[in-house]
This record gives C-alpha cells, structure tokens and sequence, in this order.
C-alpha cells in the first residue's frame, strides 16, 4: 500500500492517539485480581493486550465490551481466580508472559502458560527464579528458563531480591506475585524503569514504598478503580512534531499519558525551542498516572546535542525527533541511542538513509547521528523499511515538505497505530 502526503496549507484537528499498552496491560490484569468491578476505557487494540484478555477470561473474569472503542467492564474475582482448563497463550507478547507469571505465582492451581514460536526463545529465567525464591514451583524448558511455564503456586513468602537489570516487566512480575506473599517484597534496582505498576496499585490502595531505587511492597486486596488509559505518548509524538514544523498549525491530541519514565518527547522537543507552542492542557492524573491534553502550533526549532540518561525514556521518538530535527535552525546531535540498530529497522540506517532522500542533510554514527537543519525538505518516494515508526515519522515529514511524498509499505504503520492514515487525513481536511 502506497500512501501519498502534501502539505495542507493549514494542519489543523483535534485527535486521540490509541491507548497506551503498557497501561493497557495493567488496567486488565489489576482489575482482575481486585475486589469489585471497574470500567477501562480507551484499551490498547493491539494483538498483545488481547492476549492478556483471553488468558484473563480463560480464569474466569469478565471482560464485557461497552459502547466505544476498547472500553470494557472488567469484573474481578480478587483472590478468586478459577484454575484454567487448557494453557493459556500469550500470543507474541512478552508482557503478558512476564506479568501472568507473576499473578499465576500467587495462585493456588496448575497452570502453563506458553506462546508463539518467537516467544517460546525468549528468556524467562529473570522471572522464574525469584519466583521460586518465593516459593513458586515453576518448571519450564531448557532448565526452566524458556515457554511454555507450568506454575503451581500458592503461599509465598516474602524476599528481598537484588535485580540484576532494570526492568519494568520483571519489577511488575515479581510485584504481582508480592500482593499475595506473606511478608513485605523488597526489590532493589540497578536503574529505575517504568512505573506503571506502582502508580496503578497505590490507586487500588495498596501500600508501595520506594527509596531512590528500593521498593518496597506491602501484601494487600486490591479494590477495582476505574481507568481511563491515557493516549501512547509514542504516538502523540507524530503529530507533536508535525503541529511544531508545520508553518500554518494548531494540533491538540487528546488524553496523552505524561509517565515522566516515558516522556521524554516533551523536554527534547522544549529544549529545540518550543516554548508555548507546545502547551500542556487540562492535566489530570487517571489511574495514578499524569495525563494532559497536548496542543502543538507552529514554532521556530534549533538544534541541540541529546544524549545520557533521556534517551531511554525517548527512544522510539528519535526518528521523528530527527524529522524536527531537519527543519531546526543548526545541528542537532543523538548520541548514546545505540539501541536504535536493533529496532524493527536499523533506524539509524533507515532514518538517515530515508530524510536524506527528502534533501535532509544527515549522518549516521554508530551510535546516533548528526541531523543538519536545512529548514525545509521536498517530496520523494521512501519506504518504511517495514518499521511502523519510520513509515509515520516519513509521513509527517512529507507534512511539511514541498510537493508530493509517497510513502510505500505505508500499511506498516498499523502495527502500533490503525487509524493513523485516517487521523492525518482529518487534520489536512481531506477526510
């Protein structure tokens, strides 16, 4: 599929990303295991979270859709969960293995957990054997390291447990198995990550202590809250950056989530220059988590040198950081975003391979790149290289750039953001 993008001679709507899934996750598997029943809105459609669903409903919770998209009435069974009659398949989702697991370690029955091929090769001995240590029987292949997991649990005892590395999904695990252990859980992380987790049951009233990188959880019933899961500020990023480089713009997306382990989009984008246009409205906190509505107009950007601790918390916003990057006054440096080679792309390779078609003026490093602004871009084919976020990040160039962008493979968007194509098409007014 072929997408072309013009620039409109006004980029102008209102828009709600999808969910974020990290949130989505949680929003199910914490209103599951809790006392009463909750209403989720805004849920992740994604194949993962869906995953997390059918193994929930396969434990004997409901998870009734309501009116509106990915809004559902999540009734829990608090320590009540039913012993599932088959495996249960995580699909190719490596959070709802990890947290599952971590739920499964407090229940009182057999279960086996397993998934697809791709996720049946990655590693699960960070999980199994603190569960273990918490008195969990876990058997699964290659020395109980790999799926399918067969978990009997029942009583745990509490442990204090040195993480070897810094994980949001290990943390959420061993978390959810600490709500039913017999004594307070201690973790102590190398670096702190993600903390959807905490935020989420604090609101549900359990007891959640932390000091710089210890936390400590008390055993506690969850009572089912209602979430409203924020926007996946991943996505917002798209057309943050569009409303910025766009010179006739007023972009405002709706219910982001602002997680300051996530939002590093905000200060990068702050540091280019942004100033008021790039404003934060009606913030709120829904679930425990920060949420504010986001209104981007047309700015003058220059460049800046990024790099250290904010590039974790940005990493999947660096490609259309560096198409913000091309219309900036100066140069802008990336630096310590390694990881970039190893996403669904090179997309050090791809990012600067793809710009440079479009007349962007880039270089790549082995662990970053160098973006030259030039101030304007013109019209070309370029391919997603099968990367969602690089057929996105292309397209909002082309939102800016002169002439025509066709985009190719441009359904590859889809994978983390369906309506995308339609939500541009309703702020150039061609829909």
């Amino acid at each position: 599929m072929e997408e072309t993008v013009r620039s409109p001679e006004r980029l102008a709507g209102a828009l709600a990303v999808p969910g974020d899934k990290s949130v989505s996750h949680r929003s199910l598997i914490l209103n599951a295991m809790a006392n009463g029943s909750a209403t989720v809105t805004g849920i992740s459609d994604g194949a993962d979270v869906r995953s997390t669903a059918a193994c929930l409903r396969a434990m004997g919770v409901s998870i009734e859709p309501l009116d509106g998209p990915g809004n559902f009435l999540v009734s829990g069974l608090g320590p009540n969960l039913q012993e599932p009659a088959d495996m249960l398949d995580a699909g190719n989702s490596g959070t709802s293995m990890r947290l599952l697991s971590g739920l499964l370690a407090g229940q009182d029955f057999l279960s086996v957990l397993t998934g697809d091929g791709s996720l049946r090769t990655r590693p699960m001995g960070r999980i199994v054997q603190p569960l273990q240590q918490m008195g969990a029987s876990i058997m699964g292949r290659s020395g109980d390291t790999l799926a399918p997991l067969a978990i009997r649990g029942g009583s745990l005892r509490s442990i204090e447990y040195e993480m070897p590395v810094a994980s949001a999904q290990v943390k959420s695990c061993l978390m959810l198995a600490g709500l039913s252990a017999a004594g307070p859980t201690v973790l102590h992380q190398p670096a702190l990550s993600r903390d959807h987790t905490e935020r989420m049951m604090t609101a549900m009233g359990a007891r959640v202590e932390t000091d710089e990188l210890a936390l400590t959880l008390h055993p506690a019933e969850l009572q089912a809250v209602d979430v409203a899961v924020p926007g996946d500020i991943s996505s917002a990023a798209f057309w943050m950056v569009a409303g910025l480089i766009h010179p006739n713009a007023r972009v405002t997306i709706t219910g982001v989530g602002l997680n300051p382990s996530r939002a590093g989009i905000i200060d990068a984008l702050q540091m280019m220059g942004a100033g008021d246009s790039l404003l934060l409205e009606n913030e709120r906190v829904e679930g425990g988590e920060p949420v504010a509505d986001v209104v981007a107009t047309s700015a003058n950007l220059k460049g800046i040198e990024l790099g250290g601790e904010i590039i974790p918390i940005m990493i999947d916003e660096l490609p259309v950081l560096a198409v913000a990057a091309c219309f900036a006054e100066g140069e802008t440096i990336i630096r310590d975003a390694a990881e970039l080679r190893v996403k669904e792309s090179d997309r050090i390779a791809t990012t600067v391979s793809e710009l440079t078609r479009l007349g962007g003026k880039l270089e790549p490093r082995d662990d970053g790149m160098v973006i030259h602004g030039v101030g304007s871009l013109a019209g070309a084919d370029v391919e997603s290289h099968g990367d969602h976020r690089l057929a996105m990040s292309m397209a909002v160039a082309g939102l800016a750039a002169s002439g025509d962008t066709v985009i190719h493979s441009a359904e590859d968007a889809s994978v983390s953001y369906p309506a995308f194509w339609e939500h541009l098409a309703s702020l150039t007014g061609e829909q």
